[in-house]
């Protein structure tokens, strides 16, 4: 899969958006995408409508770290039957000892936004995601992760068109879903867990945009 079949005008986009920092930047200018039309937008689609859910937001970011020469990297963080799940786009700095994990979000909360490459593995940018991700009543709800990063690259996923496609995304959902996942916590752990506080949930209901209707 190639970025041939993008408009001059979307490669453009694609070409400014050379470091994780100049990504999350678009990102974050993008509307969220409240629309239940469509399960999921691909790449040109983001582009195109200018506008962004998680997982839409993830495969952009992915989409351009890619045209630049690294991984296009998702990290799948599945919670709790009543709460959402989200996808953050992962990226790495530095080489052997020195590599670190960071990643790229759309989200339209103050909190599970962009990380800095500061984590030696998978499972710590995880696990930095924990402690904020909460319903309105305070439960911890975040319980599992993707155990390797799902790479968009391989061929039995581009051939998915996650860049271009008009009709969905649910078989790439459903295969980063069913991919290996790691749990975060023992049933006795989840006994356990402390709600958040009160100032902690006032600070979570902060929001970029507003849904209409």
């Amino acid at each position: 899969m190639t970025f041939e079949s993008f408009t001059a005008s979307e490669r453009k986009v694609l070409a400014r958006l050379n470091t994780p920092a100049k990504i999350q930047d678009y990102l974050d200018s993008l509307p969220m995408n409240f629309s239940d039309q469509d399960p999921c937008l691909s790449v040109h689609g983001v582009l195109s409508k200018r506008t962004a859910h998680c997982m839409e937001g993830a495969l952009l970011a992915a989409a351009a770290l890619w045209f630049h020469g690294r991984l296009p990297l998702l990290l799948d963080l599945t919670t709790t039957p009543h709460d959402e799940d989200h996808v953050v786009a992962v990226f790495t700095e530095g080489l052997g000892s020195n590599k670190r994990y960071g990643a790229i979000s759309k989200t339209n909360h103050a909190v599970l936004r962009f990380r800095e490459p500061v984590y030696k593995s998978v499972s710590e940018l995880a696990m930095s995601y924990f402690h904020e991700y909460f319903l309105f009543s305070g439960e911890k709800t975040l319980r599992t992760y993707s155990t390797k990063p799902f790479d968009l690259s391989r061929p039995a996923i581009a051939k998915l068109n996650w860049l271009t496609s008009q009709d969905g995304l649910m078989e790439l959902i459903e295969r980063m879903a069913s991919a290996p996942h790691s749990e975060i916590l023992t049933k006795q752990q989840i006994k356990n867990l402390r709600k958040a506080g009160r100032i902690e949930v006032q600070a979570g209901k902060l929001t970029v945009d507003r849904r209409r209707g």
